[in-house]
């Protein structure tokens, strides 16, 4: 990673989660969608006036989350070896077992779609891997570090990389899809927060302070 001094983002807006230890984290439908990873229970969040419209039980522990277009796809942790699944989720039909696929290797943590793929980030390999529909392996990408989120906007993947042990020290990166030659990961600003999951809304990000029970909304400095 740069060793170049870096801004810090700037914090729009940090409001108290509806549950403890909130993980997973996603934009879907102008809502916020919320995983807490101690009480298994994911919620919809309306942002303006931060009342929960909606709230479910998962079949795991829930990771991450993110918005496929009509639906939600959660990656879930099932069992006492917190094998990596991920879920459909749709406010008519709740989990939806028959589209439950496996993670590669049964790992993973974080997700983000491009319109059409969902994105698997492995922390401890540090890498971000585009899957097809069955799971399978399309693409690897290289980050460089531990990663606790990342989503899509512009064609570019949004990323949170650096490293959890000690105080943890966090950097938002960003890294360009369109020229296969050029693909370098780019450091943004610092995170000045343990953060984990990334959602954008089409103005600014979001992220959870999981151990302040917190969901935070940042922007990028200028």
């Amino acid at each position: 990673m740069s060793t170049e001094p870096l801004p810090s983002v700037i914090e729009r807006r940090r409001v108290a989660s509806p549950d403890v230890t909130p993980q997973a984290l996603a934009w879907h439908k102008n809502a916020l969608w919320m995983g807490s990873r101690d009480s298994r229970r994911i919620y919809g969040i309306e942002p303006d006036s931060w009342n929960v419209f909606e709230e479910a039980e998962a079949p795991g522990i829930p990771w991450a989350g993110v918005s496929t277009g009509e639906d939600l796809c959660f990656n879930l942790g099932e069992g006492t070896a917190d094998d990596r699944y991920l879920w459909r989720y749709s406010s008519d039909g709740g989990f939806s077992e028959t589209d439950r696929v496996a993670c590669p290797d049964f790992t993973g943590s974080y997700l983000s779609y491009d319109g059409s793929h969902v994105y698997l980030s492995q922390w401890y390999k540090h890498r971000i891997l585009k899957l097809d529909r069955t799971g399978n392996i399309l693409e690897n990408y290289d980050i460089g570090a531990e990663i606790c989120g990342h989503t899509f906007f512009d064609g570019a993947i949004y990323v949170l990389r650096g490293t959890e042990q000690g105080n943890e020290d966090w950097r938002i990166a960003h890294l360009n899809l369109g020229t296969p030659g050029a693909r370098q990961v780019e450091d943004l600003a610092k995170v000045p927060f343990q953060c984990r999951s990334l959602a954008f809304d089409g103005s600014n990000f979001w992220s959870n302070h999981r151990v302040a029970n917190e969901i935070v909304c940042f922007a990028l400095p200028s």
